[in-house]
């Protein structure tokens, strides 16, 4: 296999909002990660980073609010599809999408991937849909509301450390309170070693490694319960934790089109 690591711009913020209680008021700029591996038996997205739309006209798109305290700076350039294009990968060519969650800065490329199967959490879809909840104006309808495409509903701890091929290679894991939905991707790499790509399940290392609560959250207890789960991973098994939007953790991988096995 080989992950590619991708940045779809990067998102305007302030440190509170990501680290609960630390940095109050502080501007702090988080990368915007998405991934593709590529398995002998397909082509997989984890995660789409942001929609075209928002680098178009983000106030339009993602509304005056958010983009008040989350301020994607992107180019048309930075979009998941002409990413995938630099290395020669094209839309047709994607064969499974699984999304960490359904936010606006993940699941922005929704409905690119024609042929692949989306994976997502059945509780996070529900979620997304209620206009009601408490975290409305992070789900994007635009972007996530495609009936069309082939969707694969997991079933939260009944389907955790999914297998996607049946080789152990890709698991999914539930990892929920950032979102009801939340998961992580396990990736066997051969040479590189186990990794776990945790979408916003865990947004840096200081969380990783501090008792600090990330600032937006669905489930507090579910949000700790999670950590634990990956910091037991690492501790453990020595699985390799790749953090969600940590600026500076970022800076030590090698982004497409470079690759590690």
């Amino acid at each position: 296999m080989k992950l590619y690591m991708f940045q779809c711009g990067i998102i305007k913020t302030l440190k509170h909002l990501i680290t609960m209680g630390r940095g109050v008021g502080q501007p702090f700029d988080v990368p915007v990660p998405f991934f593709l591996i590529v398995h002998p038996k397909g082509n997989v997205l984890f995660d789409t980073g942001n929609a075209l739309a928002a680098a178009r006209d983000k106030v339009k798109h993602w509304g005056a609010n958010i983009v008040k305290t989350s301020d994607p700076i992107m180019k048309e350039d930075d979009y998941v599809v002409a990413q995938l294009a630099e290395i020669g990968m094209t839309p047709a060519d994607i064969t499974h999408v699984i999304f960490s969650h359904l936010h606006l800065d993940h699941a922005g490329g929704t409905g690119e991937f024609a042929n692949a199967t989306y994976y997502v959490q059945r509780a996070e879809m529900q979620y997304a849909h209620k206009s009601d909840s408490a975290q409305a104006g992070a789900y994007i309808q635009a972007d996530i509301d495609k009936p069309q495409l082939k969707w694969h509903l997991l079933n939260g701890l009944q389907d955790d450390y999914y297998d996607v091929f049946g080789d152990g290679e890709l698991q999914i894991v539930f990892t929920p309170g950032h979102a009801p939905g939340s998961q992580a991707l396990l990736v066997n790499l051969k040479k590189w070693g186990t990794t776990l790509l945790t979408g916003d399940s865990v947004y840096t290392e200081e969380i990783l490694n501090e008792d600090v609560l990330p600032g937006l959250m669905y489930s507090e207890t579910d949000t700790v319960q999670s950590i634990k789960k990956i910091r037991d991973l690492r501790r453990d098994k020595g699985v390799r934790i790749i953090t969600g939007h940590d600026p500076f953790a970022w800076t030590k991988f090698k982004l497409a089109p470079a690759y590690y096995e």
